[in-house]
């Protein structure tokens, strides 16, 4: 079916998760998105993108900024993305950029300033705040139905041995490790279902792995409405040794969710109701399989490129917003310093 009312899509750095996912899950799914053109630093992967995916093979960054798009998609090292974004801004292309938005808080609030001096929306590549399961549990708690949030806990970890070159594995080129790579969705869903994060205290450590980023993280949470939390993300332990819990508890249930942080749509999660009504020192605690939560999958990648797609053509902020991606990086910034000073640390005012 032919598709009208598309915005015209340039992919920079094709390799990768771009490749992957988010080109052919994302921009050739989505309803309002056609691509263009592609660009990669690595010729014979751009080539080779190109040939995938029907898109003209830029030569060089500037090339795919001239071409006919109106949206790029950055998918480039994280040390790349300022720049990057700044070079979309200046030639009135709208950017979805990947997490992390910066290598800090100051240089994503300048790629934002940047983007709205140019004209144009700067969005943040969060997708996981698109999962049908998410959606739903954050209905659930928006409707009272978990009571008033006490404990919030999310896991995201993989196998992530030394690989020469591994832009990840080098804090200067990646900001940070399993922390910044992986703990930044963490993070985020946690501010999605229980507000805004006030104080954390962070450990990280190479526990098995001898690189230059962490390869492993604990960051425990305070939120500003009382309610306490924790991230783990961890790059040394077996993919799948990993369940990526979610655990969601409140004064009146918990919603408990295993494989739905990932890259996948799919996971379990179950909704356990609970009756304060009848206190009992004994603590007894009767069989339950709990309420699962199925809503229809939605594809996390399809979902962010189509909410990006319809904020450019309503003339609107995008839920995957320049904002969230400042937010996620001042969250970041906070557990590095609490991790590097021991001591716990207040979220700065945003």
């Amino acid at each position: 079916m032919m598709k009208t009312h598309t915005l015209r899509w340039g992919v920079l750095g094709a390799g990768g998760i771009a490749r992957r996912r988010t080109i052919p899950e994302g921009i050739l799914a989505a309803p309002h998105a056609t691509l263009v053109a592609v660009y990669d630093a690595d010729p014979r992967v751009c080539a080779a993108v190109a040939s995938e995916f029907g898109a003209a093979a830029a030569t060089s960054e500037q090339d795919l900024m001239g071409a006919d798009i109106d949206a790029v998609y950055v998918a480039t090292p994280a040390h790349l993305h300022a720049a990057h974004v700044r070079m979309a801004a200046k030639v009135g292309k709208h950017v979805l950029c990947e997490k992390p938005l910066g290598l800090c808080v100051e240089e994503s609030r300048s790629m934002a300033a940047d983007c709205e001096a140019g004209g144009v929306i700067l969005g943040t590549a969060l997708m996981m705040r698109f999962h049908s399961q998410h959606r739903a549990a954050l209905d659930l708690i928006r409707d009272g139905s978990l009571g008033e949030p006490v404990l919030g806990r999310a896991q995201l970890s993989c196998w992530y041995p030394p690989i020469p070159g591994a832009w990840r594995q080098d804090p200067t080129l990646a900001g940070g490790g399993s922390l910044m790579d992986m703990g930044g969705h963490c993070l985020d869903l946690l501010e999605m279902f229980f507000g805004p994060v006030s104080e954390v205290s962070c450990f990280t450590a190479n526990r098995i792995h001898a690189y230059a980023s962490e390869d492993a993280a604990l960051a425990s949470l305070r939120f500003a409405n009382g309610a306490l939390g924790s991230v783990d993300a961890f790059f040394c332990i077996p993919d799948v040794s990993s369940r990526n819990v979610l655990e969601l508890y409140g004064s009146r249930g918990s919603i408990l969710a295993s494989g739905t942080i990932g890259q996948a749509a799919g996971g379990s999660m179950t909704f356990f109701p609970g009756d304060i009504a009848d206190y009992s020192a004994d603590q007894k605690r009767t069989a339950s399989g709990g309420i699962a939560i199925t809503p229809p999958e939605i594809n996390t990648y399809q979902a962010e490129i189509e909410e990006f797609c319809l904020a450019i053509l309503e003339k609107r902020q995008p839920e995957n917003s320049a904002e969230i991606g400042i937010r996620s990086q001042l969250l970041l910034d906070t557990c590095y310093a609490a991790a590097r000073s021991g001591c716990a640390q207040k979220i700065p005012s945003f």
